[in-house]
């Protein structure tokens, strides 16, 4: 059976599994400001198992929920308020991350080069676009910080534990990919 939108049964519980995973790497969170949780490696791996299209799908998906209030995001909270926050950009920058790893599998294939290309490349975009939201956030809000500022507490000491986690669900989707498509 396949919806009007082309989605057949198995790809919207492909779909559904993966954004429950996603909200389940959410809830393992380490709180800081930007809290460390396993986020990153659910979006890598839906990717790279599910495929560009699937994986950017599951991801949406899981931002909706949290748009809607459900508890997916970490501290098992959500809502607009929270994606609309200083963290919200980091949030949002997941589905840019999703989108650049399914445009390169769509020009250059989907062989463990690209995968780990689409990774690295989607998670710069990913903190490039939460580090600027969350310097105008902040300071829209009464605090002040520079780019810099915010890349050294955002982002300088997510770049080895995502780079382990980008290294994992490489190796994951590599092994389980076929098991999906």
């Amino acid at each position: 059976m396949t919806t009007k939108a082309g989605y057949s049964a198995k790809d919207i519980t492909y779909i559904g599994v993966f954004a429950a995973l996603l909200a389940v790497c959410s809830w393992i969170s380490v709180p800081t400001p930007v809290p460390f949780t396993l986020q990153t490696f659910a979006v890598m791996l839906a990717v790279g198992i599910l495929g560009g299209h699937r994986g950017t799908i599951t991801v949406l998906v899981y931002i909706l929920l949290a748009a809607v209030g459900a508890p997916v995001l970490a501290g098992f909270t959500g809502g607009v308020g929270v994606l609309l926050g200083s963290t919200g950009g980091y949030i949002l920058g997941f589905l840019l991350t999703a989108l650049i790893m399914w445009g390169i599998e769509r020009v250059w294939g989907n062989g463990r080069m690209q995968l780990a290309f689409g990774m690295a490349a989607g998670m710069i975009v990913c903190y490039i676009f939460g580090t600027v939201w969350f310097v105008a956030v902040y300071t829209r809000t009464g605090g002040e910080i520079s780019f810099w500022g915010a890349f050294m507490t955002c982002v300088l000491p997510y770049l080895i534990p995502d780079a382990v986690k980008a290294a994992l669900a490489l190796e994951l989707s590599m092994r389980l990919r076929r098991y999906v498509r």
